[in-house]
């Protein structure tokens, strides 16, 4: 029995395997979308209650990580649109943990600068609009393409091009003005 199955039998240990192997993924996706740390790991635990009780739904199972994804993107479509107290006392130091994947044959020195670089970043695209930061996390860090984005936001393609350039422009001009050169 897949992953798949055991959660639409309600299997709880299918749901940790499940949070297990998307987690990280997930949460990196909702931390370059919101601002910060606490709203997105409150994004990602709504996807995967979402995801537990409506797995039945999921009509064509090799597009699992996709599905989950339009999830995400969803949840932190909802929390952009609410108003919370966050918006008055924002959250601090919330970082995005990039380097689990590094390659630990590199120098220390570059392996800090990998991160650093992550880091800025990370951070020059939370100063980007919710809609930019949507198509530039999707294309760039989720690798789809175009069309699948505009699949995924049921928007056209050309809106989605058109949001990738502007988003690209306006990244760089954050990055520039920051003194961060790509």
């Amino acid at each position: 029995m897949n992953i798949i199955e055991r959660i639409v039998a309600k299997d709880e240990s299918a749901l940790r395997l499940l949070m297990d192997e998307y987690g990280d993924m997930l949460l990196r996706t909702a931390s370059l979308l919101l601002k910060d740390r606490q709203s997105a790991e409150e994004a990602v635990q709504d996807t995967f209650i979402q995801a537990y009780t409506k797995m039945s739904q999921l009509k064509e199972p090799d597009r699992l990580k996709a599905w989950l994804i339009r999830i995400v993107v969803n949840r932190c479509r909802m929390r952009q649109r609410t108003w919370s107290w966050r918006n008055i006392f924002p959250a601090g130091g919330s970082e995005l943990q990039t380097n689990e994947d590094a390659d630990f044959t590199a120098g220390a020195e570059e392996l800090f600068m990998v991160e650093w670089h992550n880091v800025r970043l990370a951070e020059s695209m939370r100063n980007l609009d919710y809609l930019y930061r949507e198509c530039l996390t999707l294309y760039y860090f989720h690798e789809m393409s175009i069309r699948e984005i505009s699949e995924q936001l049921n928007t056209s393609e050309n809106t989605i091009k058109s949001r990738l350039a502007r988003g690209r422009t306006l990244l760089k001009k954050i990055l520039v003005k920051e003194g961060h050169f790509l």
